[in-house]
């Protein structure tokens, strides 16, 4: 009518593509509930007759290992529990029932190991140990690495790891002769190294092993699974104790070094710790104890567990993002060095 010539076709194919766009969006989510609803049901198939099982749960003196040895005790399992100290084995005893039994255990002592793995034997007999609750584990010095000794370095990979392959290799026999679990417990820190010091690189290790040993397993019929908590109130990691490490090392450093990061360093550093601990340290173990219950008990133990409201919002994602964007957000809440002006 007034001559101009209009794109008629191009609304129709919009539209169209629209309503194509929302049809795959549909069909997409047809497939994905039915999936989420089934495997929802599968994952809450449970074994039955637990109370004849035996389970071996490492360090258990204090925290995830202890309050998983009491629980697992109440529900009617029999327990195995190795302590560190003559002191948690007494405790553990007198606060449990008879079901409940104790040995003392330093996994970096193969004379400790090859002991144990006999009284475990001697035990359970023909019929196995069904589970292995990897807990033992040790937090060891955090500090920048130009900080620290191979020693410093040594120690908590050979706990976190040597150790947790060494009683894993002597325990292995029992485990599948019954068929049963391992389940390792590794920690965020396995995914992404926030700090130095030896810690992280055993928990890395720890998840190499784990993958290694549940693809080596899955034909004897030994279900292995990795439970990597986030940070969580316990005696591992309680922030006096990695703040007192980090001074007393920091006495003993070279001049220069201090130089290098300032005098102010380990009270800034500190401050700012204190304020991320306080916005994502989780205080609930019992989540971490459910995890290892059901890696131990499901008819189809998950691969892996994630648990800890940082680990499933902060750690996990990020562990999955190119390093660029790691090392923003880790360096964000990391002290800018040399530290000059500050005041406590």
């Amino acid at each position: 009518m007034d001559g101009i010539e209009r794109p008629v076709g191009r609304p129709i194919v919009e539209l169209k593509h629209q309503q194509n766009t929302a049809m795959i969006f549909v069909y997409i989510l047809c497939c994905v509930i039915p999936f989420y609803i089934w495997w929802k049901i599968r994952d809450g198939f449970r074994i039955h007759n637990i109370d004849d099982k035996y389970i071996l749960i490492t360090g258990c003196d204090t925290g995830f290992g202890n309050h998983a040895a009491r629980t697992f005790d109440q529900k009617g399992f029999r327990i195995l529990a190795t302590c560190y100290t003559e002191e948690g084995a007494a405790k553990l005893n007198a606060e449990t029932s008879d079901r409940l039994k104790t040995i003392q255990l330093d996994v970096t002592v193969p004379e400790n190991v090859k002991r144990v793995s006999e009284w475990v034997d001697e035990i359970v007999g023909s019929s196995g140990l069904w589970g292995l609750v990897n807990n033992a584990g040790i937090m060891g010095t955090l500090a920048p690495m130009d900080w620290l000794t191979l020693e410093d370095i040594r120690q908590p990979i050979e706990v976190n790891l040597i150790g947790l392959i060494h009683v894993t290799l002597a325990l292995l026999p029992l485990i599948k002769k019954a068929k049963g679990r391992i389940v390792n417990i590794s920690s965020v820190g396995g995914r992404v190294a926030a700090s130095g010091g030896g810690y992280f690189s055993s928990k890395y290790g720890v998840e190499g092993f784990n993958d290694s040993l549940r693809r080596d397993m899955k034909a004897f019929g030994v279900k292995v699974s990795c439970i990597a908590p986030g940070l969580f109130r316990t005696p591992l990691s309680d922030p006096q104790t990695v703040i007192s490490q980090r001074i007393q090392i920091w006495h003993k450093l070279q001049q220069d070094i201090k130089d290098q990061y300032g005098e102010n360093y380990i009270a800034v550093d500190a401050k700012k710790k204190e304020v991320l601990n306080k916005r994502i340290k989780n205080s609930d173990l019992s989540l971490v104890v459910w995890c290892m219950e059901h890696a131990l008990t499901s008819q189809h133990p998950r691969t892996r567990y994630t648990i800890g409201t940082d680990a499933t919002f902060l750690w996990i994602p990020l562990s999955y993002m190119p390093t660029c964007i790691q090392d923003y957000v880790i360096l964000k809440n990391k002290v800018t060095i040399p530290v000059t002006n500050y005041k406590t």
